[in-house]
């Protein structure tokens, strides 16, 4: 019955985006979200995000510079930078390698960039989390990766790819939005919102259970909370937050 309810309402949510589902069939929607759309939407969402999660982000990297090397710096690889939304939260002297899958959040992260002059950046680069072949082993004190994992092809692929960039003893940070509980309202609404989400979305994942991917990766410790950040009436509200040490 429930499964039945479940597909009802997708359906419902479905005619309500009919023309988004038009322009997919026809091969307009996707380049249009890439491009305008989803950039647009990042932005507008990040100072909105920080808002309400900025407590969070406080304390995820309050211990930041513990991880950094002998010299004192701090070498930071950060895996889907976006518009720029965890600059603020960096400490002072740190050593960013952005990188992501498009040119297309460009404008947001230059006034970001200019917005955060404590910081050194080293170099943008274009490729997704599971390729970081432009990065060399061993060479990153600390990898972050904020609400990415739920958007990529392949978490195990991105979290391959963090343990060999770290240096032994680094740290991954991560925060991502996760699939809630499976008795709650909220993961039935996950399921119902789930494909129409994707598609206006740029691929974003509802229910995926990230954090088994974390706890099955061969990290040396994980630090791993499941927290609520309230993003009133939207299916995102359950996170997961913490690091892991290589």
């Amino acid at each position: 019955m429930a499964k039945a309810v479940v597909l009802f309402l997708r359906v419902c949510v479905q005619l309500l985006v009919l023309p988004v589902y038009l322009l997919s069939f026809l091969g307009i929607w996707e380049p249009f979200c890439k491009k305008i759309f989803f950039p647009f939407f990042i932005e507008k969402l990040t100072a909105s995000y920080n808002r309400r999660a900025s407590g969070h982000k406080q304390e995820l990297f309050c211990n930041l510079q513990e991880f950094a090397g002998p010299s004192g710096e701090l070498t930071l690889l950060e895996i889907g930078t976006g518009t720029g939304a965890n600059f603020q939260f960096y400490p002072p002297g740190c050593k960013i390698t952005c990188t992501d899958t498009t040119l297309n959040f460009q404008d947001g992260l230059s006034r970001s960039m200019a917005q955060n002059q404590h910081l050194q950046f080293q170099s943008f680069l274009v490729t997704p989390g599971e390729d970081l072949n432009q990065v060399a082993d061993s060479s990153m004190d600390a990898v972050v990766c904020t609400l990415v994992l739920c958007s990529v092809q392949s978490i195990e692929g991105v979290l391959k790819e963090v343990l060999r960039v770290l240096r032994t003893g680094g740290a991954f940070y991560f925060l991502e939005h996760v699939a809630a509980d499976p008795s709650s309202w909220s993961y039935f609404w996950q399921q119902v919102y789930y494909p129409t989400w994707k598609l206006l979305f740029d691929g974003c994942h509802l229910t995926r259970e990230t954090w088994k991917n974390l706890e099955q990766a061969k990290f040396s410790e994980i630090k791993l909370r499941h927290i609520q950040v309230p993003l009133y009436w939207t299916p995102v509200q359950s996170h997961i937050i913490g690091y892991a040490i290589k």
